[in-house]
């Protein structure tokens, strides 16, 4: 009764060590063909981040999306979380190594980029790099549910056709090439913003593959084959430990990103309706208000002379309690011409 009872549990530990040479081939550079491993990662990966970087330059969203599907940088940030799980050290600081100099190359591939173009690459000037250099609790949560994802196409080969999709959402790449781009730019700030956003990305891999991988047995298997069943024990919940404080340690940040996201669009809406009042009837209307470093906030507003009085829309906003050394507007002149009736505004 009792070799009948184990014979169930023996054929399921035996599928799982099967699925765990599949997932060692896809994720480790180890093995006979570990050269070409590694050739067939830094290729793609120079690759990819030369795409990226052109088409953060060029603001061509679907130049950054292909370089996202050409990109192995999951490669080796899927290897140390399975290793992790299986213990085995070797391929961690394997994985750990490869992972981190592949983050440097992209990234010094953007700064290269940087020394030679002769604009500066931000925030302000850049819809691609607008879009990375403020990462909120949001992007946390897609970059989760994106994990979880990509962990369960590498347990199960049979949806592995997903993994397209999976680059595409985490996106790994663009954000490192904006990290060396606005890094060359002297936009520290933003360049931080696009490292956090890497770094969640990162975090949720790790932290959504571990849970799979438990639900799926795979971290119990690994204190099944172990000699030292509780010191084994122990080496996992410190893993556990450790991915749960890395998912702290980047929500922090993130959740000051998204309180400071929503006070400026607050304070960009209350300075939008200020302006507006005072052009109210005039030839003055707003073509665009955007949010600077150190919390400024820049409107251009364009029309004709005369101009509406300035000072007294200054006045207004410092008595609703804005801080109006923070606030720039910037008039521009505009006249018409055309063929029949030139036009030009009394000066």
């Amino acid at each position: 009764m009792t070799s009948a009872a184990s014979a169930p549990r023996e054929s399921r530990r035996g599928a799982r060590l099967n699925s765990v040479d599949y997932m060692r081939e896809a994720v480790f550079f180890d093995g006979e063909r570990v050269r070409a491993q590694h050739t067939r990662f830094w290729l793609l990966l120079i690759l990819a981040s030369i795409i990226a970087t052109a088409g953060v330059v060029a603001d061509s969203t679907a130049t950054v999306i292909g370089a996202m599907i050409v990109a192995p940088l999951m490669r080796p940030i899927q290897g140390t979380m399975l290793a992790t799980v299986l213990g085995d050290r070797r391929n961690l600081s394997r994985s750990v190594v490869i992972m981190v100099a592949g983050v440097a190359a992209v990234i010094a591939i953007g700064f290269l980029f940087g020394l030679v173009l002769i604009q500066d690459i931000s925030a302000a000037t850049n819809a691609q790099v607008a879009g990375r250099v403020s990462p909120k609790v949001v992007d946390l949560l897609a970059a989760l549910a994106t994990g979880i994802v990509g962990s369960i196409a590498l347990l199960r080969s049979d949806i592995s056709d997903t993994l397209p999709g999976v680059a595409i959402a985490i996106s790994l790449v663009p954000p490192l090439a904006v990290v060396g781009l606005t890094l060359e730019s002297g936009h520290v700030s933003q360049a931080a913003g696009a490292m956090l956003l890497f770094t969640t990305n990162v975090a949720a891999i790790l932290a959504t593959g571990s849970v799979v991988m438990a639900i799926y047995g795979y971290a119990k298997l690994r204190i099944e084959l172990a000699d030292d069943k509780e010191a084994e024990r122990r080496r996992r919940a410190r893993s556990y430990l450790t991915t749960i404080l890395l998912l702290l340690a980047v929500s922090v940040p993130l959740t000051y990103s998204s309180l400071k996201t929503i006070e400026d669009r607050t304070r960009m809406a209350r300075v939008t309706a200020f302006v507006e009042e005072a052009t109210e009837g005039t030839r003055w209307s707003i073509v665009s208000i955007d949010p600077r470093e150190a919390s400024r906030i820049l409107v251009i507003v364009k029309g004709a002379p005369p101009l509406p009085d300035v000072a007294a829309v200054y006045d207004a906003m410092a008595g609703e309690g804005l801080d109006v050394s923070l606030i720039d507007l910037e008039f521009i002149p505009a006249y018409d011409f055309d063929s029949e009736h030139l036009e030009s505004p009394e000066t």
